[in-house]
Order: C-alpha cells, then sequence, then structure tokens
C-alpha cells in the first residue's frame, strides 16, 4: 500500500500553507498513494506570538483544517494532517487530525510532551508558555493499519509508544519540527529504537529548510519498518515522497523477536547505597 509524506517548509500565512497541502492531497493521490502524512504545525509556523496570534483560531471552521477535508473528499484520501496550532480552553493546542476520504476527521490528538528547552547554540524554546499538554494517547483504524498518533517531542518518551503497540498500533505517526541540532544528533536514532522496540512502522513527515520565522529545520521525513530498516529518507529535499506499507511482514517481524509478548510490568526499582 503506497504513501505519501509532504515534506513542507510551513510559513507564517496560513492561507500560503494552506494551499500547498491542498496541493499535496491533489498530488498525493494522482500518484497513486492511498494515504498521506503531513508534519507538525502544518497550518502555520511562526515563533513571533504575538504576530501568529491572529492566526492561532479555534477548530470549527479554521480554514486550513476546511481546506484539508474539502481536498481529502474531493481527492478521495485519507490525510494525516500532523498538526495545526489552535486556540483551546487556557491556552493553545497542538493538536494532529486524521481525516478519512470523505473529508470527516475520525481522531483528533493533542500532543502531550511539551519543548522546553535551552539548547547549546543559545536557542530557547519554552512550549509550554502558549501551549497547554493533551491528556489522552490515541490509536485510529487506517488501510494500512492501526494508526498511533504522537507529535514530534513525544519521541523522546518511549512509554507513550509501548502504551500504544500494547493497545494494538501497528504504525506509529510521528510529524515532528525538528532543529538542525536535535535531528542531527537523534532523529534517525530515536525513530529506527522506536520502529524497532514496538516491532511497529513508523510515518515521520517533517518540517524541512529555512522558515520565514528564521528558524531552520531538518526534514529527513522518514518511514521505517518494523525491523528497523529505512524504507525512506526525504533528506532535505522538500515535496512528496512516497513508500510502500506492507502489513504482511509485521507477523513475521514479531515473531523473530516478540517483544510485545515478552514485556513485563517493571517492578519498584531498589536504590542500593
Amino acid at each position: 500500500m503506497k504513501i505519501a509524506l509532504f515534506q513542507m517548509r510551513s510559513g507564517i500565512d496560513p492561507a500560503q500553507n494552506a494551499a500547498a497541502l491542498v496541493d499535496a492531497v491533489h498530488n498525493a493521490q494522482k500518484n497513486g498513494a492511498i494515504m498521506l502524512f503531513t508534519p507538525e504545525m502544518s497550518g502555520l509556523l511562526d515563533r513571533d506570538r504575538a504576530r501568529a496570534s491572529a492566526h492561532i483560531l479555534p477548530e470549527h471552521g479554521h480554514p486550513v483544517l476546511t481546506a484539508v477535508q474539502a481536498a481529502a473528499r474531493k481527492a478521495g484520501l485519507w490525510v494525516h494532517l500532523g498538526s495545526l496550532a489552535l486556540q483551546g480552553q487556557d491556552r493553545c493546542v497542538n493538536r494532529g487530525f486524521l481525516i478519512t476520504p470523505e473529508g470527516e476527521i475520525s481522531a483528533r490528538y493533542d500532543k502531550l510532551h511539551l519543548f522546553d528547552v535551552d539548547l547549546p547554540t543559545g536557542e530557547s524554546w519554552r512550549e509550554s508558555a502558549a501551549y497547554e499538554p493533551g491528556k489522552d494517547s490515541v490509536i485510529a483504524p487506517t488501510p494500512i493499519g492501526p494508526l498511533g498518533l504522537s507529535i514530534c517531542y513525544d519521541l523522546r518518551f518511549p512509554a507513550l509508544y509501548q502504551a500504544l503497540s500494547a493497545a494494538g498500533a501497528e504504525v506509529l505517526a510521528v510529524p515532528a519540527a525538528f532543529t538542525v541540532p536535535t535531528g542531527q544528533a537523534h532523529w534517525h536514532l530515536l525513530l529506527r529504537a522506536r520502529a524497532i522496540e514496538n516491532a511497529c512502522w513508523v510515518v515521520a513527515a517533517a518540517q524541512s529548510g529555512q522558515h520565514e520565522d528564521g528558524r531552520e529545520t531538518y526534514g529527513h521525513s522518514l518511514v521505517i519498518d518494523p525491523w528497523g530498516r529505512v524504507v525512506l529518507d526525504m533528506e532535505g529535499n522538500g515535496g512528496l515522497g512516497y513508500a510502500e506499507i506492507d502489513p504482511a511482514i509485521l507477523p513475521d517481524v514479531r515473531a523473530r523477536v516478540p517483544v510485545l509478548a515478552h514485556r513485563r510490568s517493571i517492578p519498584n526499582v531498589r536504590v542500593v547505597s
């Protein structure tokens, strides 16, 4: 089953980002994909929070979401819209959507882990200053198998993916906007580890390049099979990439190394002084 990944360089104008997403939906369908994956913050990437605030709207009637739903319906394509910045209760939310070929939202996921860090490069990120964390992990049915949802910084927390695979996930989605330093150091390693330790496919659509707000993202959208083999690496190239997902290899991998069956609850840690 052929899937498409859209490696974006989202900017500060949601209308331009929406137009790029709509084109990606139609081109993915024309090229034979049954499902499209897009990155974190597909609708807006702007670290100037005062400027961005005018574009951070409620989910209902959101112009980018509405445009992608309409495009999915017209193309008859499944779309995992990696995430949008939306108004929440007290703060914003970073929310991903699974959209059916009828243009309906079949699942939502709010990012659980928020990126608060000071990097050696001098970059400082305080996602929790503007965003509230999600409360639930989510799995939803798709034509390529039960899909476990996550977003970017979630990747560093293996317990989330263990919970998703234990609950039946066969594919793990990791839309992202990784910085270049953290991407170079950890992106491939962490994604391959999540695939191997959960015996799952991993699909990670990423932002890439120099953005209008001044940040630079790592790119390298990846598809990794349950044995940890990289099936697709888009490197720094923007646009659409394609990969074949073969659910038939999953039982074989899980039989060869039955990590899901061998998991045990971890007892209390005994600290010896």
